[in-house]
């Protein structure tokens, strides 16, 4: 319950999203662990940002490592305060990957890397609690192509007591609720960020996708029980 209430608190806090998001990370009592300050290309390009999608979390993990634009399904804008925080970035909804979207999708993505914006992407386009997770979808991959716009790829991990842990998957018929109540009286659960090397865009948006996804898993263990 005191979780709770700090996390209400964090709806009306102020400031900058990577610190909103950090606020969201202590409300919770998630430790965040990271091995880098930023997800962007060094020298300003537009990136396309790449992760495996365990939770709800993951948003506010890589928000709070560097402000960028995310891609989420729809029902993300009207969740409480994770909703209004996916907003402020200008998160890109979206109907769960629909395919009479997906060119106009692809466009709007490209079109924000040529401007050299950073947009984080789950291409897996669902939640896994587990190694080898789902195949990298490869629509937005041919934005990264379209901009030249290198990939970043991140591997997101939930600890406790230094093991893998699934406290945080947010899969199957879940809800937001029941994960919320199952994160908040978690004991020392802890979100480590790890960004990989840039993948330069080359070659078609397959060969791209797959080698993103092998950067990924690379250092993605499987997940224990809760």
């Amino acid at each position: 319950m005191k979780r709770c209430v700090a996390l209400g608190s964090c709806l009306t806090a102020r400031g900058t999203l990577d610190v909103r998001a950090h606020r969201v990370l202590r409300a919770l009592e998630v430790t965040l662990e990271s091995d880098t300050d930023r997800l962007s290309a060094a020298d300003g390009r537009g990136t396309l940002v790449v992760a495996n999608h365990v939770s709800w979390l993951d948003i506010v993990g890589l928000l709070a490592v560097e402000p960028v634009s995310m891609l989420a399904k729809r029902e993300v804008s009207n969740w409480p305060w994770l909703g209004r925080l996916a907003r402020d970035s200008g998160t890109l909804f979206v109907d769960r990957w629909a395919l009479r979207t997906l060119p106009g999708l692809v466009a709007t993505i490209a079109a924000r890397l040529r401007q050299g914006h950073t947009v984080a992407v789950f291409p897996e386009a669902t939640t896994w609690c587990s190694a080898p997770g789902g195949r990298f979808r490869h629509a937005v991959f041919q934005a990264a192509l379209d901009a030249g716009a290198p990939v970043r790829p991140v591997t997101l991990e939930y600890l406790q007591d230094g093991e893998p842990s699934t406290v945080a998957a947010f899969v199957g018929e879940d809800s937001l609720a029941r994960s919320l109540r199952r994160v908040c009286g978690a004991r020392a659960l802890r979100l480590r960020v790890r960004a990989h090397g840039l993948l330069e865009p080359e070659g078609d948006r397959a060969g791209l996708a797959a080698r993103a996804r092998d950067a990924v898993l690379a250092a993605e263990p499987a997940c224990s029980s809760y």
